[in-house]
């Protein structure tokens, strides 16, 4: 007997808006204290060691690869075509990762090599996560970013006690039973839960449930920050975004003139502008030449973010930038077999650290991303800022046809969120 797992990667992404209330610590949806486990370490908990951190940056370069590589897929799909690409890397890599630690053998395998983890040691990349949920957690006053995982487990079925352990210390995961045989009720439960990590962002991502799923693997990350300056809102206006040759739309065009680092890319046709959030995060923009998306998406990869933030320099810049509210959705499955994970979706896999009641396979795997932005702050109370400019034209910036978006932070080398905006207002 074959039985199915279906794994949703769920991210949530509310860019520089209105502050809403915090969390309240951790809200279950009404469930029992004992229906959730939650094992992992507290944001108030002393910093993990310098070792825990190598563990942590020792992930980064490897999962910004894979973050390209899968950008590139999902780029050149016919599916995505001319449409809004977003999506978490960083989650996505988190959630492959805790199915990898129930994963066996040959199963094991593929994903550590599609992931680029092949001379990583299992407890290396398990500790390595450990320490960037915590460090991503620790967050502070101006902004919220959490991460974590959940996994929904069909009433009665067994799942080895190794692999919930793992997935709670060092994922950040809750546990929660679901009857998969009643599949609108599992899907609500699943969806509320999801609902609740998402700050209400992301409310009905899973439904068609297949009445013979066993197990559902969600991961989530939500990120809610605010510009370090804010644009100022009387200062929006109308204006045109070119599609494509052929499309217009109108957009609210935002307009802020302050001190950005900037870099002009001449080689590789390209304007890169950093905008900074409070504390550890920016928005990498990745603005290409006109007619140059394709040949600039083609090529982009780590060694680019490096360089550029290397040559970044500060400058007075007149920004333009649309607001715009985007949620991308996007089936996994095709292209992480393309990537060499073939035996998780395959009567080959195998998940003996996961279960050994029924040979069970990955039945689909689905991410959502959702991407705001917006002129506030977050805060309520009047503020004014007084930058100080030199006395020398601007560069003028105006994200007025496709650009790239990177969400980075730098105290983990992550990359939380990338993605292409190709049309704001779709």
């Amino acid at each position: 007997m074959w039985g199915r797992i279906s794994w949703c990667s769920i991210v949530a992404l509310l860019v520089a808006t209105a502050w809403a209330a915090p969390h309240e610590g951790h809200d279950h949806g009404g469930h029992t204290s004992d229906h959730h486990h939650h094992l992992h370490h507290g944001k108030d908990d002393p910093h993990p060691s310098h070792e825990e951190m190598d563990a942590c940056h020792l992930l980064a370069p490897h999962n910004a690869d894979f973050a390209f590589s899968l950008y590139k897929k999902l780029a050149s799909s016919p599916a995505v075509e001319g449409k809004n690409i977003f999506f978490s890397p960083v989650g996505i890599s988190m959630a492959l990762s805790l199915l990898a630690s129930g994963a066996k053998g040959e199963t094991h395998s593929q994903i550590f090599s599609g992931l680029g983890y092949s001379q990583l040691k299992s407890q290396q990349v398990n500790e390595g996560y450990e320490h960037l949920i915590h460090m991503l957690g620790h967050n502070r006053d101006a902004m919220q970013l959490e991460a974590g995982s959940g996994v929904a487990i069909r009433e009665g079925f067994k799942v080895q006690e190794q692999f919930l352990k793992d997935a709670q210390h060092y994922y950040n995961s809750e546990t929660f039973s679901v009857d998969f045989s009643k599949p609108e009720a599992a899907a609500q439960e699943i969806n509320k839960f999801i609902a609740k990590k998402t700050n209400d962002k992301i409310t009905n991502m899973v439904k068609d449930l297949d009445p013979s799923v066993l197990m559902m693997l969600i991961n989530y990350m939500y990120f809610r920050g605010k510009w370090d300056k804010p644009f100022d809102s009387t200062l929006t206006h109308k204006a045109n975004f070119q599609v494509d040759k052929d499309t217009t739309v109108q957009v609210d065009m935002m307009k802020r003139n302050g001190r950005y680092e900037i870099y002009q890319d001449i080689e590789n046709h390209t304007t890169v502008l950093k905008v900074p959030y409070k504390n550890s995060t920016s928005m990498m923009i990745v603005l290409p030449d006109d007619g140059k998306m394709k040949e600039v998406e083609e090529s982009i990869c780590r060694h680019h973010i490096k360089n550029w933030h290397d040559k970044l320099f500060r400058s007075s810049v007149d920004l333009f930038m649309p607001k715009f509210s985007i949620s991308a959705t996007s089936k996994l499955d095709g292209i992480l077999k393309e990537m060499g994970m073939t035996d998780a979706f395959d009567d080959k896999a195998d998940f003996s650290g996961l279960t050994k009641e029924v040979k069970v396979k990955v039945s689909q795997v689905v991410h959502q991303a959702v991407l705001s932005v917006d002129e506030k702050g977050t805060e309520a109370a009047a503020a004014t800022t007084i930058e100080i400019m030199p006395m020398s034209l601007p560069d003028t910036v105006i994200l007025n046809r496709p650009f790239m978006v990177l969400i980075l932070e730098d105290s983990t080398k992550s990359i939380l969120f990338m993605g292409k905006i190709n049309n704001p207002t779709a």
